[in-house]
């Protein structure tokens, strides 16, 4: 139980004193880079799901027109 109990106290240690913390700045500059990031992403997905839609579309047209 007490190497539990070291284990919790050296946690809470280091989180308290050798973990570097972001400032609000840093957090909102990264904020804004994660949110561009996903929305770019999100934009190539989408792209690729109509093209995906459309060439699926054409190959069951051809298919059906046999």
């Amino acid at each position: 139980m007490e190497s539990l109990k070291a284990y919790v106290v050296g946690a809470y240690q280091e989180l308290l004193h050798k973990v570097t913390w972001p400032s609000w700045a840093e957090l909102q500059s990264n904020g804004v880079i994660v949110f561009v990031a996903s929305a770019i992403i999100g934009i190539i997905v989408l792209l690729m799901d109509l093209a995906s839609k459309n060439v699926t579309d054409v190959i069951y047209k051809f298919l059906m027109s046999l």
